[in-house]
């Protein structure tokens, strides 16, 4: 039996998946849960991986997959909370129950694997928790307000579910991706769009595009998951591959942030984009 146990949600693919081939490389137990264990060849790829049917907003699922685990291994180390997807247009197009289940997955789905994991966790004295968040959990880009609601709350909830589990010996980290070449574009972003905001969702598509092009993949991520499991400290934060735009929007002032930011979506130099108001 190998020595410690790791439970990764979303791994079907792009970071849980590259997380659960860095945990398992280097010696870990891992149950590398997903929606859809049948449709991955994680499992037949990478034999030693448990990978249990979990949805994070099913609490049934939630049950059966902590306990196949304990089960399976005796112990849950530590958890990844990866699984989420991500919203995207204006507010005034969300379509009935869009916002719930974006929530549903990103905050409260991860809240829920939270709570079921650390009764085990606080019956071995310890364990670390590690939420992957965003950069787009401290920064907002246009047309992401659903998302980033979800990622501000998963920050604000670690910062503060830290001190509540030091005195237990859990630790709780962050890990903060900027943009990474994952297949999260065609399987796990969802638009929504009305015409009058096409100034601005164009160009965001258009941009999006471009870092799901040319940025790096997910195996960097992975690598920084693992740091932070490893790292019994109390740092809560990492980034991973954040891009400039931390260090930018950290920087610079506000208005200089928001004229950069125009620019980038071309607001300046797209002018037949711009409606024509009434005289």
């Amino acid at each position: 039996m190998k020595s410690h146990t790791v439970l990764i949600t979303g791994s079907s693919t792009g970071i849980g998946k590259a997380t659960a081939i860095e945990f398992a490389r280097r010696g870990w137990n891992v149950a590398a849960s997903m929606r859809s264990p049948q449709s991955s060849t994680l499992a037949t790829d990478h034999g030693e991986l448990f990978t249990p049917c979990l949805d994070v907003t099913d609490p049934a699922s939630i049950r059966e997959t902590i306990s196949a685990t304990l089960d399976r291994f005796g112990a849950i180390d530590a958890l990844v909370n990866n699984a989420g997807f991500m919203l995207m247009g204006p507010l005034e197009a969300w379509r009935e129950g869009q916002l719930e289940a974006q929530f549903n997955t990103n905050l409260f789905g991860l809240v829920n694997v939270t709570r079921a994991v650390l009764p085990a966790m606080r019956r071995a004295g310890g364990g670390t928790i590690v939420n992957i968040s965003s950069i787009g959990g401290r920064i907002g880009f246009p047309l992401g307000s659903a998302y980033h609601a979800t990622k501000f709350a998963v920050e604000g909830l670690s910062e503060s579910l830290r001190y509540e589990l030091a005195p237990l010996n859990i630790r709780v980290k962050v890990v903060e991706p900027g943009g990474i070449r994952t297949d999260f574009v065609k399987r796990g972003l969802q638009w929504v769009e009305l015409p009058d905001y096409a100034r601005t969702a164009i160009p965001m598509k258009r941009l999006m595009g471009e870092v799901d092009r040319f940025a790096p993949g997910p195996e960097p991520v992975a690598q920084t998951v693992v740091k932070a499991t490893l790292d019994r400290s109390s740092k809560l934060r990492y980034a991973a591959k954040p891009g400039p735009f931390l260090l930018l929007h950290r920087l610079l002032p506000d208005a200089a942030w928001r004229c950069m930011m125009s620019g980038i979506l071309g607001w300046y130099r797209r002018p037949e984009h711009v409606r024509p108001t009434a005289s």
